[in-house]
């Protein structure tokens, strides 16, 4: 089985150590919300016990509970034996009247995060052309784009959208701008659930991505910033008027 893609170094990103006395419930929330933005691909195998523990500053006990979770909720199974381990086998996405539903009555807190994507992303993505990216990173960036470019409309090519802004926020080096991208993209992956694919959309996004990553890599802030602000308000502006 492959191994999920640690060359984006988004699983290190993204899970932090635990805090507080709700340890499982946190590991599960975490590992859930990786699965679901594609830090872990379908198909793909989640790290050792031992490393995603330390990671998460956990037993592997606890661990092994949250990830019972994720099998009882279809977002993994387990395989034994030589070359087994826990799986991505996450099940196709909810049909878009019960993703409506998810998220019903919960439309302004859904928008003001909306809102706060729209300060947050251009920040990161200003950072990131700010810092002085090593070849790793920019080979992160690369990858997470093009991924993104060529994947289908549909679940996949949502997951590979996700990447990409996590693989920016990466690349800014702060940890707590890391932090808040993998909260907004979280609420903005349930709001996108609930609206059709649109394949124009997804070409107006494409050009985006690219001029994003072409501004980073240059190092040119106030671009990458005013890209991802546009990219960012589009997408706000399409769901505003698809969810009413």
């Amino acid at each position: 089985m492959p191994a999920a893609p640690d060359v984006l170094r988004l699983p290190q990103a993204v899970l932090r150590p635990v805090r507080g006395h709700h340890a499982f419930e946190a590991c599960v929330e975490q590992l859930a919300t990786a699965i679901r933005l594609g830090v872990y691909p379908q198909g793909t195998v989640l790290p050792a016990e031992r490393e995603l523990a330390e990671r998460l500053g956990v037993s592997r006990a606890t661990l092994r509970e949250a990830i019972a979770a994720l099998r009882a909720a279809g977002l993994v199974e387990t395989t034994r034996g030589r070359g087994g381990g826990t799986v991505i086998r996450r099940q196709p996405a909810r049909r878009r009247s019960a993703a409506r539903a998810a998220i019903r009555g919960r439309h302004a807190d859904l928008l003001d995060s909306l809102r706060f994507r729209g300060i947050v992303e251009p920040g990161a993505a200003a950072l990131a052309a700010e810092s002085e990216l090593d070849q790793t990173t920019r080979a992160m960036l690369e990858e997470a784009l093009e991924a993104v470019s060529e994947a289908p409309p549909g679940p996949e090519h949502r997951q590979c959208d996700s990447r990409l802004h996590l693989a920016i926020a990466a690349a800014s080096g702060s940890t707590r701008t890391m932090a808040a991208v993998t909260q907004v993209q979280a609420e903005l992956d349930e709001m996108l659930q609930a609206i059709p694919v649109l394949p124009v959309n997804i070409a107006h996004s494409t050009a985006q991505h690219r001029a994003i990553v072409k501004a980073i890599l240059a190092g040119n802030a106030r671009r990458a910033a005013r890209v991802m602000n546009e990219h960012c308000e589009d997408t706000a502006a399409l769901l505003r008027g698809l969810l009413g």
